[in-house]
C-alpha cells in the first residue's frame, strides 16, 4: 500500500484569511487540500496557486454546515490518497444582534461550525498530524478574550476555540505537534457582510489585512507559538480583559456598540 501524501488541510479557504493562508502555505512549499462549499472560488484559488509553479491544491467542495461534514472531508481525502500533516481550522461565521432576537437555528449552526467542526477536525486527524510531527492552526479572534453583547454566541464560540487550542498546545507539544491559536482583530473580509455588521463598526487602527494576518499566523505556527495576536493595538485589546474586572469589560464591550 502506497503511503498517503501529506497535505495542509485548510477550511474556509474560498476567501478572506483562509484564501490568504492557502497562498502563504503554498509559497512555503506545502501541498494543500482546500475545503469550502463554493467550488468555483476554490478552483479559482487553486489555479492561481498553480500559476506560481506550485503544485495545484486539491479542491474539496464540502459544506461544513451539514451534519456529516467532517466524515465527508475524511472520505474525500482518502479518495485522493492524501492525509493532513497540518490542519488549519479557519471556517466560521458570526451574527450581529441580540441573541434573543436572532434566529435560533442560525445561532446553533454557528456553534456547529465554529466549535464542533473545529473540534472534530482537530481530533479526527491527530494520528497523521502526530506521525508527520505537523500542527494545528485554529482561527480564533480578539473576541475570544471578552464577552460580546450583540455578538454573544460568536464571542462565546471563539472563547472556546482559544481555550481548546491552548489546552491542545500543551497536550501535544511533547509529541512534537505544534498547536497555535491565531486571534486577529478586525479584518476586512466577507465576515462583516455575513454578520450584517456596519463597515465602520471597528476603529481603523485595529484593522489588519487578511494577507498580513495569514503571514503572522503561519510564522507563529512554524515557531510553535501557543498564541498569535496580530498588531500591537489588538494585543492591548486582548490584555486588558485579563486585568480589568469582568463587569467593567462587559460594560466597555457594550458601550462600544
Amino acid at each position: 500500500m502506497q503511503p498517503l501524501q501529506p497535505v495542509t488541510l485548510i477550511t474556509g479557504a474560498s476567501a478572506g484569511i483562509g484564501a490568504e493562508l492557502a497562498k502563504v502555505f503554498a509559497r512555503h512549499g506545502h501541498a494543500l487540500a482546500l475545503v469550502a462549499r463554493r467550488e468555483a472560488q476554490l478552483a479559482s484559488l487553486a489555479d492561481e496557486i498553480a500559476a506560481t509553479s506550485r503544485p495545484r491544491p486539491h479542491v474539496v467542495p464540502i459544506d461544513l454546515g451539514v451534519p456529516d461534514a467532517a466524515e465527508q472531508v475524511a472520505a474525500a481525502l482518502r479518495a485522493r490518497a492524501i492525509e493532513p500533516d497540518i490542519v488549519v481550522n479557519n471556517a466560521g461565521f458570526g451574527l450581529m444582534g441580540a441573541a434573543a432576537a436572532l434566529d435560533r437555528a442560525e445561532q446553533l449552526a454557528m456553534i456547529d461550525l465554529n466549535v464542533q467542526i473545529v473540534t472534530d477536525l482537530s481530533l479526527r486527524f491527530l494520528e497523521s498530524v502526530e506521525r508527520h510531527r505537523g500542527g494545528i492552526l485554529n482561527i480564533g479572534s480578539v473576541a475570544s478574550f471578552m464577552p460580546g453583547p450583540d455578538l454573544a454566541v460568536y464571542h462565546a464560540t471563539k472563547a472556546y476555540v482559544l481555550s481548546f487550542s491552548e489546552a491542545l498546545h500543551w497536550e501535544l507539544k511533547p509529541k512534537g505537534v505544534r498547536v497555535t491559536a491565531l486571534c486577529p482583530g478586525p479584518v476586512e473580509t466577507e465576515f462583516q457582510a455575513r454578520a450584517e455588521m456596519p463597515l465602520d463598526y471597528f476603529p481603523g487602527f485595529l484593522k489588519r489585512s487578511a494577507a498580513r494576518v495569514a503571514e503572522e499566523g503561519y510564522a507563529g505556527l512554524m515557531l510553535g507559538r501557543r498564541l498569535v495576536v496580530p498588531g500591537v493595538a489588538n494585543k492591548i485589546a486582548t490584555f486588558l480583559p485579563r486585568i480589568l474586572p469582568r463587569s467593567l469589560v462587559l460594560r466597555l464591550a457594550r458601550g462600544r456598540q
